[in-house]
């Protein structure tokens, strides 16, 4: 089984976290298991935009990006050309992934 690592970066600050990931693991997946709040109000099935991260490194190594994901990003607070969804973001090659968290507005799941 492959393990990679995602590192996680905050746009609030926070310290940085790195965590591994296996092969089919979500980065939704990976920052729940780690106590990384991360929304999720639809829960992590692709029915929102709350899980918007930024991908700033392994990319390739993600499923490409759907139409129904790409609808929702288009609805999340600052989309940008590397935005993804985290529960779509799943492990499937040998790269590390680094990913920032935008600030977020905790509204209950």
């Amino acid at each position: 089984m492959k393990v990679v690592n995602i590192n996680f970066k905050f746009s609030d600050g926070s310290p940085d976290q790195s965590h591994p990931a296996v092969e089919g693991e979500s980065v939704l997946d990976v920052a729940l298991n780690n106590s990384i709040k991360l929304q999720h109000n639809c829960g992590g099935v692709c029915g929102c935009s709350t899980c918007h991260v930024y991908v700033e490194a392994g990319m390739d190594d993600l499923p490409e990006i759907s139409d129904k994901e790409e609808d929702y990003i288009d609805r999340a607070v600052d989309p940008r050309i590397n935005s993804r969804l985290a529960c779509q973001c799943v492990i499937q090659g040998n790269e590390d992934v680094v990913v920032t968290i935008p600030e977020q507005d905790f509204l209950g799941h």
